[in-house]
């Protein structure tokens, strides 16, 4: 039932805004979903049920959340579960030692950052985003989490870009998407 009612809220709520940040491109507004508290405790509940087992108990000690909205998602998604919530961050922004992994983008290149420290060897992981384009953001996020000596249970994701090829990057890993923007579930 809550991916349900997530699907619906961000059916209700998520705006296209033609022509952002280039003519050409839809861009997908999340912040009508933020600013909605009834939408906002569905996509909670969509998202966090990726960290859940078929009894609704929760299978995950940590929430990593990639900069910058999955800051904004990946917290609540961590309190519904029991669970710590780290941040991945780009390079620069954390103070102490991090593991870092570099990886490609369209236009150019990027290094996501963890601390060291920040998740316990054999601790269960969910990652959580707002958006899974090429997958290349969460295939760093997996590594850098793998390198703490800890396994990824899954991604969560608000929508992914079913156009683009985000499940060559990550392969076997779970993905639990709310919105395919298109195709048939757009």
């Amino acid at each position: 039932m809550s991916l349900v009612a997530a699907r619906e809220a961000l059916d209700r709520l998520i705006r296209d805004v033609p022509d952002f940040p280039e003519p050409g491109v839809v861009f997908k507004d999340i912040t009508p979903v933020l600013a909605d508290h009834a939408g906002l405790a569905a996509v909670v509940a969509g998202l966090a049920e990726a960290g859940r087992d078929e009894q609704g108990r929760s299978v995950v000690d940590t929430v990593v959340g990639m900069e910058a909205r999955g800051f904004i998602l990946g917290a609540p998604v961590a309190l519904a579960l029991g669970a710590g919530f780290v941040p991945v961050r780009k390079a620069g922004k954390l103070p102490r030692e991090t593991h870092a992994v570099s990886y490609d983008l369209e236009y150019g290149s990027a290094t996501l950052e963890l601390h060291t420290d920040a998740v316990r060897a054999g601790s269960r992981v969910l990652l959580v985003d707002d958006v899974l384009a090429t997958g290349g953001t969460a295939r760093a996020t997996v590594e850098l989490v793998e390198r703490c000596g800890a396994t990824v249970v899954g991604v969560a994701v608000l929508m992914d870009l079913a156009f683009l090829p985000w499940r060559d990057a990550l392969g076997e890993v779970a993905v639990t998407t709310l919105l395919s923007v298109g195709s048939d579930r757009a």
